[in-house]
């Protein structure tokens, strides 16, 4: 997996102050995507274990609320499978941090939920999911843009508890 960027005090993707990753490769190609550098998988760094220590040193202080994982599209299946273990590492280390992930797949293609589920769903994904605390979810859509919107771009995309999501079966709003 590449990436393309690590914000280490990030406070536009998630609440508090964050760490960042955004992560190369998307299908999505989203009309109006504010990073389409991003799509292509080779762009940026290689993800290396010195990448992952990087990033855990960083979430380590106290005013660190967690880490967000963005791109391109953390839930291609490469990235997934490169992601994931990083994730465990986070929830044993540091388990008092937040996980947030953006995605351009709904909850319900990703959970398998969806009928004929999407490209991403892969071996992991539930894992994946389990491990992540609040899933911005739907693909940036130009023609609903609201940049009044708190933590997302446009008005279809979702803020979703996954934890509550996961123990009700059904979709919970962050927040609510």
């Amino acid at each position: 997996m590449n990436y393309c960027n690590i914000k280490k005090t990030d406070i536009a993707d998630g609440p508090g102050v964050r760490v960042s990753l955004f992560v190369s490769g998307c299908t999505h190609h989203c009309p109006g995507c504010f990073q389409p550098e991003t799509w292509n998988f080779d762009y940026g760094k290689s993800y290396t274990s010195d990448t992952e220590r990087e990033l855990l040193e960083a979430l380590t202080p106290d005013y660190i609320a967690g880490l967000t994982l963005l791109g391109g599209e953390p839930f291609e299946p490469g990235n997934q499978r490169a992601l994931l273990p990083f994730l465990r590492k986070v929830r044993e280390t540091i388990p008092g941090k937040t996980i947030w992930a953006y995605s351009g797949y709904e909850l319900e293609e990703l959970a398998g939920w969806a009928e004929g589920t999407g490209r991403a769903r892969c071996e992991i994904t539930d894992e994946m999911l389990s491990l992540i605390d609040v899933l911005v979810d739907g693909e940036f859509k130009q023609e609903r843009k609201n940049i009044s919107l708190l933590f997302r771009g446009s008005e279809n995309q979702r803020l979703i508890d996954i934890k509550k999501t996961l123990d009700q079966g059904s979709v919970v709003l962050w927040g609510e």
